[in-house]
């Protein structure tokens, strides 16, 4: 296990598909050898199980995993270059545990994030970004999209650099990207 130098922070967001997990991970392994994938979802089906031991399989053995859908604080990161997938299933996650309560939710949302971002690990944060998908038909999933644009916003405020994916495409928006970093999610 190779530490990273310093402790860094990337936003890696963009809409459905975009190839921002793809390229955070070739991001993370061009940071160090072995790094972490700290997985926030749950699986709530057959399709979705299968779905994710697809993507670990995919990633391969140089990759640990962590399972972690509430408190990603809580994972053993320090000195590691960490993957967190994605901020949104976190947040669903979150707002389920709220019972839909969106003000709970944020308050708990916002102090494990800063939790989060004071572990000594660098740390590549995958979001979806608002707005380049269906506008919700429901209370709840208009609540839930307030929320989102939220902690996005919350977090690309506080990270040093942001790049958002476009077709695989990896579009600089904020500070740069690490040198020898990908510029596709290929």
């Amino acid at each position: 296990m190779q530490p990273s130098p310093r402790p860094r922070t990337f936003l890696v967001i963009g809409g459905a598909r975009s190839g921002k997990s793809r390229f955070a991970e070739r991001l993370a392994l061009a940071l160090a050898p072995d790094p972490i994938y700290l997985a926030t979802s749950r699986i709530y089906d057959e399709e979705h199980r299968k779905r994710i031991e697809r993507h670990r399989a995919e990633r391969g053995p140089a990759w640990t995993t962590i399972e972690e859908p509430e408190h990603p604080s809580r994972a053993m990161l320090a000195g590691r270059v960490t993957v967190v997938d994605c901020l949104t299933l976190w947040l669903t996650n979150c707002l389920m545990s709220a019972d839909g309560d969106t003000e709970r939710a944020l308050d708990f949302v916002t102090a494990e994030l800063e939790r989060l971002l004071a572990l000594p690990a660098t740390l590549i944060l995958v979001s979806n970004e608002v707005g380049l998908g269906v506008h919700p038909p429901t209370e709840l999933g208009r609540h839930f999209a307030d929320l989102q644009g939220l902690l996005n916003q919350m977090v690309a405020a506080r990270v040093e650099s942001v790049t958002l994916m476009v077709a695989g495409l990896a579009l600089p928006i904020k500070g740069r990207l690490w040198d020898g970093a990908p510029t596709t999610a290929r």
